[in-house]
């Protein structure tokens, strides 16, 4: 029988069969490695949770075989359960130097700031790990310092891609090493894990450059402000908007919260090249002539707090959107984020903004590598076994067939789910079994402390419980035919605080007034404002914050009509 101990074990706790919470662990006689310790956002049914992490149970069942963390970029999916698993599992981490800086803002942000032992890797670098020995290659993808992994075990070598995109032409120049996947296939590399994100998509993901060169068109173009929303981690993406606003005299103003995190690190550690005469803060920006400024912000994903949708709905209080703006949303809506996206659009298109999206423009490419990359990784390390990660079950089968279809056998393929064990040994490979795997939701301060029971509940109560608005309006002028109505439960008994739902009807009118006035019809807005109204009012007498659900019903010669 084979000793346990000459085995070598492969286990995706997180990525697979899902897009977020990467986590990988390799474990081989009584050492065990984990690639990446990311957590996914919570989908919408999920209220009040904040964000959902890996189950490390399996981990923690073995904490004294963990070695280190390995970290190949720094996105959220990648790095941000760790403030939640190093308090348990406080063991050395891996990363370059970008990582290492926005894995310290995350911890610091946590109070954990300190507490963890750093190893800065660069490209090329080679760690010593016991059973492992890990060499980190260069990587292209939508943030700087992604690196892919070689993992030298005993029984063979695991390449590991982390994300990517093959990018001959990046801002940086520096591109990818294709030589370090040409010299591991030559070696014999035992197994290959690689991105799935785009494994649908024939062809090849466009250069990081045709953006900078549709700004540069825009930018020569534009006579007033330009306002450019993009990921917060795009350091390439937010160099060509400082470049092309050097170019043109423009000076640049960063605001959003993340966004002025991150790029005061990249310029820290030398990933974002600016003159810092061009800085400017946002107190100063209506200062400046238009012409004279571009600002980069976040929100291109439609989120309710981030700067680009503040600023469409008036929430921003130094910068709001006014007539004659160009606004380049520079991304394109994840899956399921399309309506917050195209509501932020159409809200932008009412102010009187110039708005160019990724439906008009080449104003965003994909991080992530189509077919004809895939195909060339798996050409070059030419691997005895396949394993599909980071994407939904169709992106997985995708990038298998594509695997098949270059050479590699089928029985050598594996699309693995949650918590699946690939083991191999000097005979060949096999699934063993599972071990415990899932999610753990993170609520505020709480961690795992959430399940379906509550989350069934807060559909209907939230935290402070649920108030419900109910208007009928024209669909002619948008004018108040009926309502307010207000329904209170797990907030206030309505019959003894009369006076307190009286006074809220009348702000629900003069709130609806208002948007008459402003001429602002579409029923996304409209709700906002009667939100971010009773929002304001209630929290100032109460100190409590209700869970809000405005219902518009729009009558037109007697129809009706629900949302």
């Amino acid at each position: 029988m084979q000793s346990k101990k000459n085995t070598l074990r492969l286990i995706p706790l997180g990525g697979v069969s899902e897009i977020g919470k990467n986590m990988t662990a390799l474990e081989y006689g009584n050492e065990i490695v984990v690639i990446d310790c990311g957590l996914i956002f919570p989908k919408e049914d999920m209220l009040g949770v904040d964000y959902v992490i890996p189950d490390i149970t399996y981990l923690l069942q073995n904490k004294e075989k963990i070695k280190a963390f390995i970290i190949t970029h720094g996105h959220e999916d990648h790095i941000g359960a760790l403030p939640y698993v190093l308090p348990k599992i406080n063991v050395p981490i891996y990363a370059t130097r970008l990582t290492i800086a926005l894995i310290n803002n995350k911890l610091a942000e946590h109070g954990l700031e300190g507490k963890a032992v750093f190893h800065c890797v660069e490209h090329g670098d080679k760690v010593d790990l016991g059973s492992f020995k890990i060499e980190f290659i260069r990587m292209s993808h939508s943030i700087a310092g992604t690196v892919a992994l070689a993992v030298r075990t005993p029984l063979g070598t695991i390449v590991h891609t982390a994300d990517f995109k093959v990018d001959y032409t990046p801002i940086d120049g520096k591109v990818m090493d294709l030589n370090a996947f040409a010299r591991l296939g030559s070696e014999g590399v035992l197994a290959l894990i690689s991105d799935s994100t785009n494994a649908e998509r024939p062809g090849y993901t466009m250069s990081e450059r045709t953006v900078g060169e549709t700004f540069e068109s825009f930018f020569k173009q534009a006579a007033g402000r330009i306002i450019v929303a993009t990921f917060s981690s795009n350091i390439h993406r937010i160099q060509q908007v400082i470049d092309a606003s050097a170019r043109y005299g423009r000076k640049i103003c960063f605001t959003g919260r993340s966004m002025e995190t991150v790029s005061s690190m990249a310029i820290e550690h030398g990933y974002l090249k600016i003159d810092e005469s061009m800085l400017v803060d946002a107190s100063r920006v209506n200062r400046i002539p238009h012409e004279q400024i571009t600002i980069i912000t976040t929100g291109s994903q439609g989120e309710p707090l981030a700067g680009l949708t503040r600023m469409a709905s008036d929430e921003q209080t130094k910068i709001n959107i006014e007539p004659g703006d160009m606004v380049i949303v520079s991304s394109a809506p994840i899956p399921g984020n399309e309506r917050l996206v195209y509501n932020v659009i159409n809200q932008l298109f009412r102010k009187g903004a110039n708005v160019i999206y990724d439906a008009l423009a080449q104003v965003h490419v994909s991080g992530h590598a189509c077919q004809e990359e895939l195909k060339l990784i798996i050409t070059l390390t030419k691997p005895r076994y396949f394993i599909p990660a980071h994407g939904e079950y169709r992106h997985l089968k995708q990038h298998a067939m594509l695997a098949e279809s270059l050479g590699v056998a089928s029985e050598n393929i594996f699309i693995p789910e949650i918590g699946t064990v690939i083991e191999f040994n000097r005979y060949g490979a096999r699934l063993a079994g599972a071990v415990p795997s899932g999610s753990v939701i993170i609520d505020g301060s709480g961690v795992g402390d959430v399940g379906s029971v509550v989350l069934r509940d807060r559909k209907l109560l939230s935290q402070d419980g649920l108030m419900v608005v109910v208007v009928t309006i024209s669909k002619q002028d948008g004018s108040l035919l009926s309502g307010p109505e207000i329904i209170s439960r797990g907030f206030v008994y309505v019959r003894e605080s009369e006076e307190l739902i009286e006074e809220a009807k009348e702000r629900v009118r003069h709130t609806l007034e208002g948007c008459v006035s402003r001429n602002v019809y579409e029923w996304a807005g409209i709700k906002n404002e009667i939100r971010k109204t009773l929002r304001d009012f209630l929290y100032d007498k109460t100190k409590r914050s209700p869970m809000i659900l405005p219902i518009i019903i729009e009558a037109e010669a007697g129809t009706v009509k629900c949302e």
